[in-house]
């Protein structure tokens, strides 16, 4: 992918809200420009409801089930706001990137690895994923469990499948919810999640919970939310079943020879890398391209997220299978990038085209603090960056004399650090 522009959405952990196209586990949920929402009144949503219980009772959910969990249920039209938004403001691939794998991420994953160390042995044995690459996607997802999301499944789901576009989709996650609760390996209290029905350690929907969730504890229970057991071994299990190959790399970093065309090059597009290394490709520290396991008919695509200038990866098909898990280049990189790095390797070594990088989680706090000493109304300081943050980011651009971009880029941090010491200076 050669356009480098990504759109915030509702969760800040997750990549599947990072695109114009939701895609949730695989599956898209179209999300275009803003239109007017139809709010119904309640009586409307019980009607709704009443004419979808057929529809459950055929697809596998008791009449008793359907009946117990919508008796009581109101819709939540906040989510329907949410499908039909699309943020105005997008993020380079390198914003998106320094936001999910800093160096607290990182700390944060390797402590995960020590402590469940012998449940991932088990899964990498199981699954053949290794344990950097299930954590990695812990990470991003829910930044390892701490943010699964807040909203109850059964209404968001009832609601959206009522309710604005894509019914028919939001309908099938619905009755998958009961059928979960149906079987009790969830209680109705635990399946809370995104907006669109994600949820779990790692942010499954219902749907793709049915297929393939599994119970590693061996409680008798698939059980994604308060088992982290079951949900690593889980993912392993996602990845698996979408193609991944145990023993081999995701890709690497290259480096490209000076005025190589990279037009028409992509991840789909791959080539064996007996013809990479003809064209004068290596890898980015300067090593050769085939190593290890890899051979010369090895198959790779050339990704390059920010064009010939940027960073340049080579990609196997475990990228693939970790493009899978949420349908977006950018998203893939930020695991496959945050799995090496909890491997003990470095940041990438070409710098992106850039004069101002992104910041981390922390220095996006620094940012918020700063905005709120200076009496922006912002809410909580937490590294996430919404609406609020970026509006009070371009009034102090335009006061500083910079372009009021809204970003929480390296050259506004600066200049709000330069501004502080220049204020401790006169005190």
């Amino acid at each position: 992918m050669h356009r480098f522009a990504f759109v915030f959405g509702s969760l800040a952990l997750a990549a599947s809200q990072l695109h114009a196209e939701l895609i949730i586990n695989g599956q898209p949920v179209t999300t275009t420009a803003p239109v007017p929402s139809t709010i119904q009144p309640q009586n409307n949503f019980q009607v709704c409801l009443a004419h979808l219980r057929g529809q459950a009772m055929a697809k596998g959910v008791s009449g008793s089930t359907y009946d117990r969990y919508t008796q009581n249920l109101t819709p939540d039209y906040s989510v329907i706001e949410r499908l039909n938004y699309q943020p105005e403001f997008s993020t380079p691939i390198w914003d998106y990137l320094s936001g999910l794998v800093d160096e607290e991420r990182v700390q944060l994953g390797q402590q995960k690895l020590a402590e469940h160390r012998e449940v991932l042995n088990r899964v990498a044995a199981a699954y053949g994923v290794p344990p950097e690459t299930v954590v990695a996607v812990w990470g991003v997802e829910s930044n390892f469990g701490d943010i699964s999301g807040r909203y109850p499944l059964l209404q968001a789901l009832g609601t959206l499948s009522c309710e604005g576009r894509r019914q028919s989709y939001f309908r099938g996650e619905f009755f998958a919810a009961m059928r979960i609760l149906q079987r009790g390996d969830v209680r109705e209290d635990q399946l809370r999640g995104s907006w669109a029905g994600a949820f779990g350690h790692t942010q499954f929907m219902p749907s793709t919970y049915e297929e393939l969730a599994v119970d590693f504890d061996g409680d008798g229970r698939r059980d994604l939310v308060s088992s982290t057991t079951d949900a690593l071994a889980s993912t392993a299990n996602f990845l698996k079943k979408r193609g991944w190959q145990s023993g081999q790399p995701w890709g690497f970093e290259v480096k490209l020879p000076a005025g190589m065309s990279v037009s028409g090059e992509g991840r789909r597009n791959k080539k064996s890398l007996s013809s990479w290394v003809n064209r004068g490709l290596v890898r980015a520290d300067g090593s050769a391209l085939i190593q290890g396991n890899l051979s010369g008919s090895s198959q790779a695509g050339l990704l390059t997220p920010a064009g010939g200038n940027g960073p340049a990866f080579l990609v196997f098909k475990n990228f693939d299978a970790i493009y899978s898990y949420n349908a977006a280049e950018s998203y893939a990189l930020a695991i496959a990038h945050l799995s090496d790095r909890l491997q003990g390797k470095g940041p990438f070594v070409t710098a992106w085209p850039t004069d101002d990088p992104g910041t981390s989680r922390a220095e996006r706090r620094e940012i918020q603090q700063f905005l709120l000493n200076r009496g922006h109304d912002i809410g909580a300081v937490d590294g996430l960056i919404g609406d609020k943050t970026r509006q009070a980011i371009r009034q102090e651009q335009i006061r500083l004399g910079l372009s009021p971009t809204g970003r929480a880029g390296q050259q506004v941090l600066r200049a709000f650090r330069n501004e502080n010491a220049k204020l401790m200076m006169l005190q």
